[in-house]
């Protein structure tokens, strides 16, 4: 309809060969806030509109060709003022009708205006979109400006930050090494025994999967005749390793010495991840990572295992590692991810009943894939989408302090790599997925 009443209008106003003009490109047809009382029609050619506020820096607001009005507002306002400039970006021809030229037909079709309204409502529904335009535009430009004073925020409060932590984590992993020598040494001479199972503790720590601590169990069960716990605790202290006769007749002496090297074990993993985690969140906003090392991806799993040892007592975790390629990355940064990825799926396992984590690592087109499930509750879809932001957050205090850094972090260093990293959640499973390229 409104094509049909447009083209009654161009052939009853606009089809005069003596108010039709030739404008060459970059003159200037209308000047913000000067008089116009012309309202062109576009022929042929293109204009562009442009608009300052302090008279020397102008912004263009819009673009005209062929079809277009050019004048409504100052026209059809009864101001005469024109509210942009408007220059020809081409050779340009205009057709035109002023303040003095009459109404046709006017007592069949009314009065000019009356005539003109469907190219009036059409300019203001043009303006009304490029305004919502420009709204939507400027709150994404706010958006990445917060995000980057909130990253550089950060920033600064890790650089803060940092040398207190490398301090303290020094001492920590310096009275470790110490204590760690001491207790060989005095192990050396009173018990020499245990030797056994606190070097295997010291130098394996707790690196059974689930599978294979049952599987020992029933071994252990069978063989030396042990009760259930019992056997379970001597399964995770020697998975693969024959028991003396001298420990079977106090197993329980034993796997307090294979703890005792556990744990040395864990804090010694523990203060050198820690170094490197000050590191990476002094890295904050930043998009390249430092490939400097040969990984096993796997064993960056199993570290983080070991690192998490506090929140996974109640949790079943099966590791269904495949043979992979080495990986060149940040061993931190990667044992980082699954740290923080497994973290939140205990985070949401705090109401199941029965808790599990399954982490299985496969080969697939020169790309490693990793996918970390559990069975807690389902990440609604809304959260789905903002999971991965810097700024979001469901926790509400704890050592996350409501940042909602987590999954940011790990989206930083996945990304960094090369990678992608996507969540897929409902009733029965949380599941997310990531891929690292290889190189060739």
């Amino acid at each position: 309809m409104y094509q049909a009443d447009l083209n009654t209008l161009i052939q009853r106003y606009f089809s005069q060969h003596e108010r039709i003009v030739l404008v060459e490109a970059g003159c200037t047809v209308i000047e913000q806030n000067g008089r116009n009382e012309r309202l062109y029609y576009v022929l042929d050619g293109e204009l562009e509109g442009f608009y300052t506020e302090d008279g020397q820096v102008l912004t263009q607001v819009f673009s005209a060709a062929q079809g277009a009005f050019i004048g409504v507002h100052s026209f059809f306002s009864g101001s005469w003022i024109a509210s942009s400039t408007v220059v020809a970006k081409t050779d340009v021809e205009l057709a035109w009708i002023d303040r003095h030229s009459q109404a046709i037909d006017e007592d069949m079709y009314g009065p000019l205006t009356a005539q003109f309204m469907p190219v009036i409502v059409n300019e203001l529904a043009r303006r009304q979109r490029r305004a919502t335009q420009e709204s939507l535009e400027k709150e994404k430009a706010l958006q990445k400006l917060n995000l980057a004073e909130q990253m550089t925020t950060l920033g600064q409060l890790a650089a803060g930050i940092a040398h207190e932590l490398n301090n303290a984590i020094g001492v920590v992993s310096s009275k470790s090494e110490r204590l760690e020598s001491m207790i060989m040494s005095l192990l050396e001479e009173v018990h020499p025994e245990a030797s056994q199972f606190f070097d295997h503790g010291l130098m394996q720590g707790q690196k059974a999967s689930s599978s294979e601590v049952r599987a020992r169990t029933k071994e252990i069960e069978r063989q030396y005749g042990l009760d259930r716990p019992l056997a379970k605790e001597l399964a995770r202290a020697l998975p693969d390793e024959s028991i003396s006769h001298h420990w079977l007749k106090s197993p329980k002496e034993a796997i307090h010495y294979w703890q005792m090297g556990r744990d040395l074990h864990d804090l010694r993993i523990a203060s050198k991840h820690t170094v490197g985690i000050v590191k990476s969140v002094k890295q904050l906003g930043r998009a390249d990572v430092e490939t400097v090392e040969a990984i096993d991806i796997n064993e960056t799993i199993h570290q983080a295992v070991a690192l998490l040892q506090s929140d996974l007592r109640r949790v079943a975790v099966r590791i269904r590692p495949a043979c992979l390629p080495i990986f060149r990355g940040s061993q931190t940064e990667l044992v980082q991810v699954w740290v923080n990825i497994i973290k939140n799926a205990c985070d949401a396992m705090n109401l199941t009943d029965e808790p599990e984590i399954e982490i299985q690592t496969r080969l697939h087109k020169n790309r490693i894939l990793i996918t970390i499930a559990n069975n807690g509750s389902e990440i609604d879809p809304i959260t789905r989408r903002k999971i991965f932001d810097p700024n979001f957050t469901t926790k509400k205090g704890g050592l996350s302090f409501g940042l909602g850094l987590g999954l940011s972090i790990v989206r930083r260093i996945v990304s960094g790599y090369g990678g992608s990293i996507a969540v897929k959640s409902d009733a029965d499973l949380t599941i997310f997925r990531i891929k690292l390229p290889i190189e060739d």
